[in-house]
Order: structure tokens, then sequence, then C-alpha cells
């Protein structure tokens, strides 16, 4: 076992290669316990090898607890592989060094005595019948060395390290990515200041910021280069979302209607589609928004009660649909509506590429056989969000995607992959935003003679704010490219997305606290970043959604 005393600097952080033994040490005796979850839980809800629908239902705690746990392994996975990468490279310094130190024993600590799935929801090894391998962890020496190493003095000393807002290497490793990063930093700084006016004032993100961003291809960055995009991967879709979203989330989130739709299109458009609406994605002539969700499904897309039925030539859209973004200033939908009326679920089910005329502030819904309203929200304001009906909307019947019937629930899944990792990026912006906002607050404010930055209890905020941000970013790198490699990374994405939101959510929420009352009032950067935040644990899935997909997989074999 590392000798913690002899092993810390200063500082406190332990010193090589005793670390990186500890935390490989470390990982193997987690992943021992995620496995044994893994049993323990599929012995309730797959006894056979199959999940058992109506199992899974009344163990529905243990299995979410469970892809919480796998959740909490993978994320301290891809931490040490990024510390190794760095190591590797002669790069892994002390403020690299704590970050690892620090998540490795806190993540331990909570894998052996229980982690938080939500503010009011605990979830303890007991409830996954691995009470006893958890004390066996508990009292791994590998593991008892890292849970002693990260108290508040190597917080406390991270924290000095950051205040000049040097957050860690990230291990990018790609110039080209790099450069990306600057250029999209730079345009969301630009407009810092523009975002909050945007958000008090509750209004649209104006058209010479979204044609602004459209000249930097943003709308095309991972459209193949044959269509007129920048083709680009996910990961690359990754950084610039982070950057913007790390602005503003409503930046951020400019592309994603782009991006789903033309992942949408690519994979399940005819040629004809592809070659006449992926340019038009590409380059912002076309601004699309996702009409999917309806009042009273939520995620249980397969109930959804939306029709289309064909007339001729065009299909009859009729029903309603809900939390509809960017719906006013759209020029294209990706509908998902019902066409065999005779089915119940899924398998009835089809994906229209349904166009309609952008509307103005006095007229916002134009289209014969459409109307809408806005829904006010608290935060997420500046591309607005709607709600929509249908009444004899016509749709060209060439704009079924795929020229076939029935398959629109299958192209909408082929998409998630790519969705919740551009979420979870997002959600990784925010969470930088947040511990930013929340530093420089520290650093200025003072009390009692001092900056607040230099209190232990703001100082060990701070400074787990920005371990668990690297964490995420980390997890969500990974499953970027893991799709860009062509890998299926359906579990990866949902535990990216799952953790990063819970993380951006805490971050604005520490953020607020360090601001104190001032974080209260709508002046302050904070109180906006909060509302935002907020978000990101529901939609594309929400929490509860995205750890049920995630026990679902893996407990189906699926790993």
């Amino acid at each position: 076992m590392l000798n913690a005393t002899k092993g810390e600097t200063d500082g406190g952080a332990l010193l090589l290669p005793e670390l990186l033994r500890e935390a490989r040490a470390a990982l193997a005796a987690a992943d021992r316990l995620v496995e044994e979850a893994q049993r323990a839980v599929a012995a309730q809800i797959a006894p056979g090898g199959r999940v058992d629908p109506a199992a899974l239902d009344r163990a529905q705690f243990a299995a979410h607890g469970f892809a919480w746990y796998s959740t909490y392994a993978a994320a301290l996975r891809q931490l040490l592989a990024w510390a190794e990468k760095l190591e590797g490279s002669g790069r892994f310094g002390e403020r690299e060094r704590l970050m690892l130190q620090i998540g490795f024993g806190e993540y331990l600590a909570q894998l052996a005595g229980g982690l938080p799935m939500s503010q009011g929801e605990m979830v303890r090894p007991a409830d996954l019948g691995i009470a006893d391998v958890a004390r066996g962890l508990a009292g791994e020496p590998a593991v008892e060395a890292l849970v002693a190493a990260s108290g508040a003095a190597p917080r406390e000393r991270l924290a000095a390290l950051i205040a000049d807002h040097d957050f860690g290497e990230g291990a990018l490793d790609d110039e080209t990515l790099e450069m990306t990063r600057t250029q999209f930093r730079r345009f969301a700084e630009d407009h810092r200041e523009d975002a909050q006016r945007w958000h008090l004032k509750d209004e649209l993100i104006p058209m010479s910021v979204v044609e602004e961003l459209a000249g930097l291809g943003i709308f095309g960055l991972t459209v193949p280069e044959a269509f007129g995009g920048l083709g680009l991967g996910k990961l690359a879709m990754c950084i610039v979302t982070e950057e913007l979203a790390r602005g503003y989330i409503g930046l951020g989130s400019l592309g994603t209607r782009s991006e789903i739709a033309a992942e949408l299109i690519r994979l399940g458009g005819t040629p004809q589609q592809k070659s006449y609406w992926l340019p038009k994605l590409a380059s912002g002539e076309i601004l699309p928004t996702a009409v999917f969700t309806e009042p009273g499904t939520g995620s249980d897309l397969g109930s959804l009660r939306t029709r289309a039925v064909r007339d001729g030539a065009l299909y009859r859209v009729t029903g309603n649909k809900t939390w509809i973004t960017h719906a006013a200033r759209s020029d294209l939908m990706t509908l998902l509506a019902r066409t065999d009326p005779g089915s119940g679920d899924w398998r009835g089910l089809s994906m229209f590429l349904a166009e309609k005329p952008r509307g103005t502030d006095a007229d916002p819904f134009p289209a014969e056989g459409m109307t809408g309203g806005e829904i006010p929200v608290l935060g997420y304001r500046g591309m607005k969000e709607y709600e929509l009906a249908f009444d004899g909307f016509a749709v060209e019947a060439g704009n079924l995607l795929g020229g076939v019937e029935g398959q629109g629930f299958k192209q909408l899944m082929a998409t998630f992959e790519s969705a919740r990792i551009q979420t979870a990026a997002r959600a990784v912006g925010v969470a930088q935003s947040a511990l930013e906002l929340g530093l420089d607050y520290a650093k200025g404010r003072v009390q009692f003679g001092r900056p607040i930055a230099e209190f232990p209890r703001v100082a060990v905020k701070l400074a787990w704010m920005a371990v668990e941000t690297m964490m995420a970013r980390q997890l969500t790198w990974f499953a970027a490219r893991q799709k860009d490699g062509d890998r299926r990374c359906d579990i990866e994405a949902g535990m990216a997305k799952l953790l990063a939101a819970r993380i951006a959510w805490a971050n604005a929420d520490n953020a607020l606290q360090v601001h104190g009352g001032n974080g209260y009032a709508q002046e302050y950067a904070i109180s906006r970043v909060l509302c935002d935040a907020r978000i990101l644990n529901i939609f594309e899935g929400a929490a509860e959604i995205q750890a049920q997909v995630i026990a679902r997989g893996l407990l189906s074999g699926r790993n």
C-alpha cells in the first residue's frame, strides 16, 4: 500500500508511480464490485439471461442503482486512461495528479458506502445485494490509500492551483481540434453578456448570431463533405458544443436540431433526400426542429397518437406536439407520426421531413393546418419552447423519410447515441461555466479581510467542481471516440449524459452557494446558469430513463 505520508508532496498530491499503481488496483477492485452488483441484480431481473420487463419494474431502484454504479466505474476508468496518457507524454503535473487522486478517492468512497442518484435518492450497496463485497472494497489497501488522500488538504491545494483558470490538461492531442476549440471559445466569450440579456428579456438568439455560426460551419460539422459539410466526427462536435455551451447553453444547443436532422437523413434518407436536404442543413440555409414529444407521452414514444394519413400525393397530419424547441423560426420539422392506425406501439410510426414557412414574432406559425403557442420556461430560453397543434397539415409524400412507412422509431433510435453524446457535451460546458463563475466570484468577494476563495469550505467546493467536470469531460470524449470508431456506444453515451447532467446541476448549485445571496439575484449570471443546468437532467431522456437504458443494456449483455 502506498504510504500516504511519505508519498505526498507539500501540496497533498501523491507522487508517481505509486499513484497510478494504486489507481489501477483500486479500479480493478471497483470493477469487481460492479460485476457482483450485476450478478445480484441480474438474479432479480434477468434470471434466465434475458431481462424480464415486469421484474425490472419491480426492482427498478436496484436496477437504476446498478446503472449508476456502472457509470461511476466507467468514469474512473476514463479518468485513469486520461492520467496514463498524460503520464506517458510527460504532462501529468500536480493539478492532474490531484484530480486523479481526489476523483478516485471520492468515487471509491461513494461506491463503498452509497452514492446519490439524485438529491433525494441514495443507493447503497445493500440495495444491490452487495453489502459484504462493498465492505471488502473499502478494505482494499489501494482504496484505503486513495480515500485517505482525497480529503480537505489536497482539495484546498487544487483550488489554489486552478485559481489562474488552468483547470488541467484535457489531453485532446489534436491540433485541428485545439484550434477549433479556441475559435469557438472566442465566439462564446464575445457573447457572454449578450446571453444574459437574451435570458433576462426572454429573447430569441438574434438571427445575426445564427448566421455567424452558420458561417463557422456549426450546422454542417458532422455532415459528410460530399453533402457540403465539414465531415468532422463526434469528438469535434463535443469540442464545439462544450465551448459554446460554456458561454451559453442556447449557443451550444443551436446545432442540436441540425445534428439530429442530418443524422436522421444521412442514416435513413433516400439518395434524393440526402442530396437535397443535407447541403441545406449544413449551410444553415434551413433551420430544422425536432417534433417528437406529445402531451402525456414524454419518453414513451411508442404510444404517440399524432397521425399522418395518406391523401394522394400528400400526407395529412393531425395531432398535438409539445416541448418543440426553436419551432417558430424553423423551416423543416423532423416529425414523428403514426401512419398505421391499427398499431398501438412503435411499429406504426413514420418520420417525415415536414416543410413549413419560417415564422415571425407577429405570426410565429403561418402554415395552414398548424398552430402553436410558446411555453414559458425558467431557463434554456434562447430558442424558446412551443406546443404545436396540427389539423390536416400537409406533408408531401416524397418527404416520408426513407420512402417506407413504419420505420420512424427505428430511424430515431439510430440517432440517440449522437444526441446523448451532444447533450453530455452541453452539460460539460454548463458545468465548466458554473465552475468559472463560482471561482471568479470567490476570488473577488472579500469577507473578514480576505477573498472567500481562501476559506476551506469554498475552496473544497471549487476543487471538487473542477475534478468532476474533468471526469464528465473524459467520459463524454470517450463515448464520442467510440462513435467515431463506428462502435456501438448507446451505453457509453447514456452514461456520459447521465453523469454530466448531474454534475452540471451540482456545479451550478455549488457556484450559486459560493455567490451567497447575490447568486439569487438575476443580475448575476449564475442565476441563469442554474436555470439552464436544471433542464439537462430531463431532455434527451430524463435521468431515470437513462438509468433504465443503461441497466437494460448491461443486463442484456451489451457491455
